[in-house]
C-alpha cells in the first residue's frame, strides 16, 4: 500500500482572475493544487485527490506532484470560478462560482495510508460532518476552513455564513486553517488572538490563522507569529493554500515555530510569481537565510 505523509482532498478548478488594474488571467487553480505544490516542493509526498468532468481532465497537467500520486475523481461537473480583485494588495474580491463539483465522500477514496487527511475544499457542500469523523478515526484531519462559510448562491455569486455543526465537528480537527475574515465570521472577534482562543475552546486542537502581515499558530498554549515577508503580490492567490500544506506537513517532524517559519517564508516566496510554487527546499532554505536571518 502506498504511504503518504498527506492526502489533499479538494477540487481543481479553472480560474478567471482579474485584478484591480482590469487585466485577467485563467489558470487552474484550487487548495488542492496550491497545497499539493507547497508540500512536494518541500519534500514531502503526498497524494492529490480531486474530481473532474471527462471534458476538463487536462487541468491535472497543472499540477506539480508527480502523475502517480494525483487520484482524479469522476464527477458530473468541474468546479469554475471567476475571482475580481479590487484592490493592489488583493485582500478584497469578488468571486463567483460557475460550475460546482460533485462532494467527496469516503468510500470513494483512495486505499493508501496517510499520516494527515487534508481537506481542501472551495465552497460549503464539497465536504460534511460524516466525512470530518470518519476520516478522524484513521489519521489527523487538517481542516480549511473556507470550505464550511463559503456558499454559492443560485446565481453563482458567493456569500459567507457561519458553520452550523462547528461545535460539533471541531473536536475531529487536528488542525484548523482560517484566514483573518473567516475567524472574525466563526468567532466574532477580530482579534485574531482571541479568535483563536474561541476555535481551540471548541475543539480544534492547532489553529492557523493567516494575515496579509503574518500567519498566526496556537495550540491552546501558546501564540507564534511570523512575518509574510513577500517582495510583491503577483502571486497572492493560493496564499492560505500554500502556507497551510507546508506547516501540517513540517508538522509531522518539526515544532511549531520552526514548520511556522517554513511556511511562512514559503508562501512569501511563492507569492512572488503566479500560480502553485514551483521551487524546492533548498530555495524555501536560501530565502530564509536572506530575508528571516532574525528569527532562525
Amino acid at each position: 500500500m502506498k504511504k503518504y505523509s498527506s492526502m489533499i482532498i479538494g477540487h481543481a478548478t479553472m480560474d478567471s482572475n482579474t485584478d484591480h488594474l482590469g487585466n485577467t488571467v485563467r489558470i487552474v487553480g484550487g487548495a488542492v493544487v496550491f497545497s499539493s505544490a507547497s508540500a512536494y516542493a518541500l519534500g514531502h509526498r503526498v497524494a492529490a485527490v480531486t474530481k473532474l468532468a471527462e471534458k476538463d481532465k487536462e487541468r491535472l497537467e497543472s499540477f506539480t506532484v508527480p502523475k502517480e500520486d494525483i487520484f482524479c475523481l469522476p464527477s458530473e461537473k468541474s468546479c469554475d470560478m471567476v475571482n475580481v480583485y479590487h484592490t493592489p494588495d488583493k485582500e478584497r474580491r469578488t468571486s463567483k462560482c460557475l460550475s460546482v463539483g460533485d462532494p467527496f465522500n469516503a468510500a470513494e477514496l483512495p486505499t493508501v495510508e496517510a499520516e494527515i487527511y487534508h481537506l481542501a475544499g472551495l465552497v460549503y457542500g464539497d465536504f460534511d460532518s460524516d466525512l470530518i469523523k470518519t476520516l478522524s478515526k484513521k489519521a489527523p484531519v487538517a481542516l480549511d476552513v473556507q470550505a464550511m462559510l463559503r456558499h454559492v448562491a443560485p446565481d453563482g455569486s458567493m456569500y459567507f455564513e457561519d458553520w452550523a455543526a462547528k461545535k460539533e465537528c471541531l473536536p475531529f480537527i487536528d488542525y484548523l486553517k482560517t484566514d483573518a475574515a473567516e475567524a472574525e465570521i466563526m468567532t466574532g472577534c477580530a482579534d485574531r488572538r482571541e479568535a483563536a482562543k474561541h476555535l481551540y475552546s471548541w475543539g480544534a486542537k492547532e489553529i492557523l490563522i493567516t494575515h496579509n502581515s503574518e500567519v498566526l499558530a496556537y495550540d491552546g498554549k501558546d501564540f507564534y507569529t511570523c512575518p509574510i515577508r513577500a517582495r510583491n503580490l503577483s502571486g497572492r492567490t493560493g496564499r492560505g493554500d500554500t502556507t497551510f500544506a507546508a506547516y501540517i506537513n513540517e508538522r509531522l517532524s518539526h515544532s511549531i515555530s520552526e514548520s511556522l517559519l517554513t511556511a511562512t517564508a514559503t508562501v512569501s516566496l511563492k507569492m512572488e510569481t503566479p500560480g502553485p510554487f514551483k521551487g524546492t527546499r533548498a530555495d524555501v532554505e536560501k530565502y530564509i537565510d536572506e530575508f528571516y536571518s532574525d528569527l532562525k
